[in-house]
């Protein structure tokens, strides 16, 4: 066995490979990175990390938002988790300078549910236009990358009104327990799952699909 897996996020690569450690899990900003050094263009995941609640008090950022700013990779995922807090997160990808930009959607999705209400910068209608948008974007010499949102299927999609009071009890019962930083969002998704008897679960799952088939088409796409 590997044993257990540690969290890797960008600033922790390099201590990975100097302290040759067995297993890591890597987040968004670590996969980026990864992905722009390899040469890959695009990268799907479910849901990027951004501003948490109450960040004047804690000034938890992830630090997903700085490397979307910093490599030129589509990320190709469903919005931001639900239980951050969106408006801010939108806001700091924009002061980043990061392109927000839905395909077939006009709001930013908020992971699980199909939309957080929220006005989404830009839109465009299929891959192909995606495809279009990718390319000037590298053509001006842009070295960030694109955040591609795609809504989790409608199907799938979870009652937002019921999500924000999970929410709520989750990031209370959270703050009860003195859990802060990387333990929050483990905690929070954990709590969410339960709450919704595994429905967050089918959601996660159908968005991932989602995410990983818009991601390859855009990949094929971007190669012609």
């Amino acid at each position: 066995m590997l044993g257990p897996a540690k969290k890797v996020g960008e600033r922790e690569i390099a201590l990975a490979i100097a302290q040759h450690w067995s297993v890591g899990a890597t987040t968004v900003s670590a996969s980026l990175l990864l992905a722009s050094r390899a040469g890959i263009g695009v990268f799907a995941t479910g849901g990027i990390g951004g501003v948490h609640r109450d960040s004047h008090l804690h000034g938890d950022i992830s630090a997903d938002l700085g490397a979307l700013a910093a490599h030129p990779v589509v990320t190709v995922c469903a919005g931001a988790k639900s239980f951050l807090d969106l408006p801010r997160t939108l806001e700091y990808l924009e002061t980043l300078g990061v392109p927000v930009v839905g395909i077939g959607c006009n709001d930013f999705p908020a992971f699980t549910v199909h939309s957080s209400g929220l006005p989404i910068p830009a839109r465009v209608e299929n891959v192909e236009e995606l495809c279009a948008y990718t390319q000037a974007h590298l053509a001006l010499g842009r070295t960030g990358g694109i955040l591609a949102c795609v809504p989790v299927p409608l199907a799938d999609s979870l009652d937002k009104n019921m999500i924000d009071a999970v929410i709520e009890n989750a990031l209370r019962a959270t703050a009860d327990a003195g859990i802060v930083g990387p333990g929050v969002t483990p905690h929070v998704l954990g709590a969410i799952a339960a709450a919704t008897g595994g429905a967050s679960v089918v959601a996660n799952l159908s968005l991932a699909r989602n995410n990983a088939s818009v991601a390859a088409q855009l990949a094929v796409a971007l190669t012609r």
